[in-house]
């Protein structure tokens, strides 16, 4: 009795959907109680119940034994009854008649690869025995899975695109940070310097303008003095005094020669032009580190490449360590080659690179105009064709796409 009474117990934690214990229970108006995703999907459901003799309510269960859906309280029996409860039960599908084998009256549970159709388990061993078979719903997991598998790892090379990106932005505005402080600090610097070139140039105009001025108030009072000497003995009465004196004020003063004096007007013109010099030779410095920095993390990923002689037009003459090429005066006679390039003048590397980042350098002289770059590996190489004698394309690595 106890153990009845335990099982009695244990049903009623039980959806009658899912057949397992509730996952975040509600209960409907009628007082059922139900997993919510399970009842969701229930009244979602269009499928009704072939049992209801009235309004036909909507099945839960669809019964491959019995090809009859079944609603919520005609379904009861299947959950309690020994021998119905070996029924297999499947969620609400309309005609079940066509999940049935119409031959043996069995469900059709497994897909003959072979014949390429869905087979009950008397046809497995019957009609079918030597035929490639396997679980329907086997497979369809087993594709799902794949496809979620190519997901996740689609979400990892993703992640880890948006992780270099993340890398690249921190390193770029790292150094662009830095970069433009520098910048700052030098305009500054250049601006302080500037202004303290042409205050300097000012003071030194201003100092010599108040010596001008000084020496020249100076003069202003003696000749002042003169000409009050001059009408003071204008006026006098006494001859013997004015003939005394008449020779001192009649003598030249002590005074300079202004007409060539000029203050000197400083080229501030001048200035300006050095400020600017010396701020562009900060930038072109900037610049070469820039250079320098970006030339040494991309030589981490260099590669060595050799020339494939196999490509090379007839005019191109290859060394034997197929390091270096020069165009030839004279076409050599070679043997037809699918793989070179007529009439386009141009030569490939033997090295193919799939993915990835790659550097290698390249030195050229003697014209005026080069190509450099990769091309496919399925290249069709006559349909290439570039223009004009001064210009020699050299192709150096295909891509290889697998």
């Amino acid at each position: 009795m106890a153990a009845a009474k335990y099982h009695r117990s244990e049903d009623q934690f039980l959806c009658s959907i899912c057949l397992d214990v509730f996952n975040d229970p509600v209960s409907t108006s009628c007082g059922h109680n139900f997993c919510k995703n399970c009842i969701t999907e229930h009244w979602n459901t269009k499928v009704l119940c072939d049992a209801c003799t009235g309004p036909k309510l909507k099945a839960l269960k669809s019964c491959l034994d019995c090809l009859v859906s079944y609603c919520e309280t005609h379904l009861e029996p299947h959950l309690t009854a020994s021998r119905l409860k070996r029924h297999q039960l499947i969620d609400p599908v309309e005609n079940l008649e066509d999940r049935m084998c119409t031959k043996h009256d069995k469900p059709l549970e497994l897909f003959c690869k072979t014949d390429q159709t869905c087979v009950c388990t008397l046809c497995s061993v019957l009609d079918h025995k030597t035929h490639e078979f396997k679980a329907e719903l086997e497979e369809t997991e087993a594709e799902i899975q794949k496809m979620i598998q190519k997901r996740r790892l689609k979400i990892q090379e993703i992640k880890h695109s948006v992780d270099l990106s993340k890398d690249d932005a921190d390193r770029e505005m790292a150094e662009g940070v830095r970069v433009f402080t520098a910048l700052k600090e030098s305009v500054e610097r250049g601006q302080a310097e500037f202004i303290n070139m042409i205050d300097k140039k000012l003071k030194t105009t201003e100092k010599q303008a108040e010596a001008f001025i000084k020496e020249l108030e100076q003069e202003i009072c003696e000749l002042m003095k003169r000409s009050t000497d001059v009408r003071q003995l204008s006026h006098s009465e006494d001859h013997l005094h004015l003939i005394q004196r008449v020779q001192s004020v009649n003598s030249a003063p002590p005074t300079k020669d202004w007409t060539e004096v000029n203050v000197c007007q400083p080229l501030y013109e001048e200035t300006v032009r050095k400020a600017v010099a010396q701020l562009e030779e900060t930038l072109s410095e900037e610049k070469k580190k820039l250079v320098q920095a970006e030339l040494k993390r991309v030589q981490q990923y260099a590669v060595d490449v050799t020339l494939d002689p196999d490509t090379a037009h007839p005019n191109l003459i290859l060394s034997e360590d197929g390091k270096q090429v020069h165009h030839g005066d004279v076409r050599k006679n070679l043997p037809d080659n699918p793989e070179s390039f007529f009439p386009c003048v141009n030569v490939l590397g033997k090295q193919s690179f799939s993915s990835g980042r790659f550097y290698f350098e390249v030195q050229v002289k003697g014209k005026t105009c080069w190509d450099l770059g990769v091309v496919r590996e399925s290249i069709n190489s006559p349909s290439l064709n570039y223009g004009g004698k001064n210009s020699t394309p050299l192709i150096i690595s295909p891509v290889s796409v697998k």
